[in-house]
């Protein structure tokens, strides 16, 4: 019956859960409402942080060009970290790497110059950020995070989450943006002291459930901050100081995180209610016995498995509380039945002594007044012991329920105070102190939250102010640009206008041009064609001549043989002279008339001789200069094939004068329709500059409009402040 509790701790548990059965369906409402509302709040909370990310990346881009992720200006890159880190105030750092891994901007600047190249302790989520996806990595134990101190958490050690948000361009990683949040960050979240349904034992806690990213971290192992660690936990030990178990002492040496895995102590197994979250995704358990904790006690909750945005590992969060202290209460209903027990026990009592009495051992009278006087005290009596320790009690609780209730009504309530439960007894009332506790935690934690954003409305209303000034002013400037361009449009109009009418007339002069170079042409054509047939006719006679003087050469070629035939009859003539003037010497007187003729015979041989040898020169000047002749008339026919061919050429350049003539009136005409389209997109460009000028002057009043809305939109938000600030909240607790 009583199971692995045992009779001793079982019967007190068996004998609460017992009594307050009815109960059992309003703790699992209980239990389910926790789970779901704490699984929001980190689930908002981490979409939030993103967004905080997903604007400083926007805001990076518009002071960069796009084929530069990385931004040059130190000042403005500063600047929007800042920004970054006030309004994402769980941030405790917000730093920029490069795509070497390097830091190359950060809001702590020791941090500037650190290489993740090698991986190091973001190594796995900037493995993930390569891949051009968003991560969220952790938690992971970083000295750097405890070096540069906390930003929300009172609590405060070396356990990290990093949002990881990677710049891309081409498909390429150029770097990241990155967000630092201390790991306690996540235990504030979802714990909540003061609004603790179940203030002596209630623990939420996160744990790993399914590693994918973190594969080192096994299934069970703690990802939060527990209660137990810190001093929060009414009764008992704590994790710091060990807790005490029969099977030995649990502790941890630094933080919860990753060192401890909830076992059950007697099997060394994960206990049921984590094992049972991990097995079906979620689990609710709130009967007797409940289950066995890493401590060893009966616990009863919800546990459910749940995925951060851009977290690759599925978490789980068990949401419990002893079964001793959720079943604890003692109803009103039962308190007051208990003292009317009392009091019809007394009054049998009572009716036993006035029967003996009034059987005969006094008389009536007497009898009578015995019993009516000790009626009169018994119920005085009883009256005072049920009011006592019945109504009155109720009634001083309920006037100080309804004293804290009517002081926060008022508008200007003090949401730091919070209801003593250990004041209440252990009914209904303490019930209705706890939740009434719980509804204030979570009014100051709205209030706190619309206070932080209506700062933040305030600061960006006064950004969004200055922001609207220079743009005002920029836009005033460009109004100006705009004025000067459509002049500019519109006296390029006329000069196009001009050019237009200009190339029209230019069209006309071409034309006639054309007609009178082309009427020209025609003559041309035909002078070239008589010159060309002149030609002809002078290389016929040229070839004729060549033929000739070559003829001429072969003859002269022929009389140097026949001068020769007659040097040689003319030598012979002259040795037959010699002989014959030698014959005629001999003969004497009778030879004296022979000797005269062969003298005259040998004279007119010698002059034979010289004749021949003039001739033969003069041949030979002939033929040179008949060879002369032959190499000129050569080089004529030469000239005047190439005379020909020039005449033919100038006939074929004529003829495509024409045709070029054409063709240039064609490109005339083509740019006359250019102009003409240009004289169009010109007028339709003066259209949309007007357009675009009454834009900017519609955008110059909407400005000025944007800056009246800015104007209210602070005068609200300070009325706002104003309405918040008349409650006192706890400063601590603004994120």
């Amino acid at each position: 019956m009583f199971d692995w509790l045992g009779f001793k701790k079982g019967l007190p548990l068996w004998w609460s859960y017992r009594l307050n059965r009815h109960m059992k369906e309003d703790v699992e409402h209980i239990f389910e409402g926790i789970a779901h509302t704490r699984t929001e709040i980190l689930v908002n909370w981490a979409h939030a942080y993103w967004s905080h990310l997903d604007r400083l990346l926007d805001q990076l881009a518009m002071s960069e060009p796009a084929a530069e992720p990385l931004p040059k200006d130190p000042a403005v890159t500063a600047k929007l970290l800042t920004a970054a880190l006030k309004s994402g105030s769980d941030f405790s750092e917000v730093f920029i790497m490069d795509e070497k891994a390097t830091v190359v901007y950060s809001t702590y600047q020791p941090h500037v110059g650190r290489s993740y190249a090698s991986g190091g302790v973001l190594g796995k989520g900037l493995d993930a950020s390569r891949k051009g996806e968003k991560c969220l990595f952790g938690p992971f134990s970083d000295p750097l995070t405890l070096e540069i101190g906390p930003s929300t958490s009172p609590f405060h050690d070396a356990m990290t989450m990093a949002f990881i948000s990677p710049l891309m361009v081409g498909g390429q990683w150029k770097g990241a943006i990155c967000g630092r949040v201390p790991n306690d960050v996540l235990g504030d979240l979802i714990q909540r002291e003061s609004g603790h349904v179940y203030p002596d034992s209630g623990d939420n806690y996160v744990f790993m459930a399914k590693p994918k990213l973190n594969t080192q971290i096994v299934p069970g192992t703690a990802l939060s901050r527990s209660r137990f660690e810190d001093l929060t936990f009414t009764h008992g030990d704590n994790l710091k100081d060990g807790v005490r178990t029969d099977y030995g002492i649990v502790g941890v040496k630094a933080h919860t995180e990753l060192e401890l895995v909830f076992t059950d102590p007697a099997t060394g197994q994960l206990h049921p209610g984590v094992a049972g979250t991990i097995a079906k995704g979620n689990n609710l358990f709130v009967e007797f016995p409940g289950y066995s904790d890493y401590r060893h006690i009966s616990v009863i909750g919800k546990g459910v498995t749940f995925q951060l945005p851009h977290c690759s590992d599925v978490w789980g969060m068990m949401c419990e509380g002893d079964l001793e202290e959720v079943y604890r209460i003692r109803s009103l209903d039962w308190k007051m039945f208990s003292l009317q027990l009392g009091f019809l026990a007394m009054f049998m009592l009572l009716s036993a002594g006035g029967f003996w009495l009034l059987n005969g051992h006094v008389s009536n009278l007497v009898g009578a007044s015995i019993m009516a006087g000790a009626s009169v005290l018994f119920g005085g009596i009883g009256a005072s012991v049920i009011r006592r320790k019945g109504s009155k009690p109720i009634a001083r609780q309920l006037a100080q329920i309804n004293k804290f209730i009517r002081i926060n009504a008022e508008g200007k309530g003090d949401l730091t105070q919070r209801l003593n439960v250990g004041d209440f007894a252990g009914d209904e009332t303490r019930e209705l102190a706890k939740w009434i506790n719980n509804m204030i935690d979570s009014l100051e934690g709205i209030m706190l939250q619309v206070k932080q954003a209506a700062a933040e409305v305030q600061v960006s209303q006064e950004r969004l102010n200055d922001s609207t000034g220079s743009t005002e002013h920029s836009t005033g400037r460009m109004s100006t640009k705009i004025h000067d361009m459509i002049r500019s449009l519109r006296g390029q109009l006329k000069d196009i206008d001009v050019a237009k009418d200009v190339t029209q007339h230019m069209s006309g002069t071409l034309r006639e041009l054309e007609q009178k170079a082309s009427d020209q042409i025609a003559v041309a054509q035909d002078e070239v064609e008589r010159i060309g047939q002149k030609m002809t006719d002078i290389s016929a006679k040229v070839a004729e001549t060549n033929t000739t003087i070559q003829t001429f050469l072969q003859t002269t070629q022929e009389i140097p043989k026949l001068l020769k035939v007659i040097e040689e009859i003319s030598a012979q003539t002259n040795l037959l002279s010699l002989n014959a003037s030698i014959e005629a010497a001999r003969v004497g007187e009778h030879g004296k008339g022979f000797a005269v003729v062969a003298g005259e015979i040998r004279k007119l041989a010698d002059l034979t001789k010289k004749s021949t040898a003039e001739i033969n020169e003069t041949i030979e000047h002939i033929e040179r200069h008949a060879h002369e002749a032959f190499i000129s008339m050569e080089e004529g026919t030469k000239v005047v094939q190439e005379g020909t061919q020039i005449v033919a050429a100038a006939s074929e350049i004529l003829s495509s004068a024409n045709a070029h003539d054409t063709m240039k009136t064609q490109v005339v005409e083509e740019v006359v329709g250019l102009m003409e389209k240009i004289a169009a997109v010109s007028k339709e460009n003066r259209q949309i500059s007007a357009q675009v000028e009454h834009t900017v002057q519609d955008l110059l009043q909407d400005m000025h409009h944007v800056r009246q809305t800015t104007g209210d939109v602070g005068a609200i938000t300070q009325s706002m402040l104003l309405l918040v600030n008349q409650f006192h909240l706890t400063e601590s607790r603004v994120r």
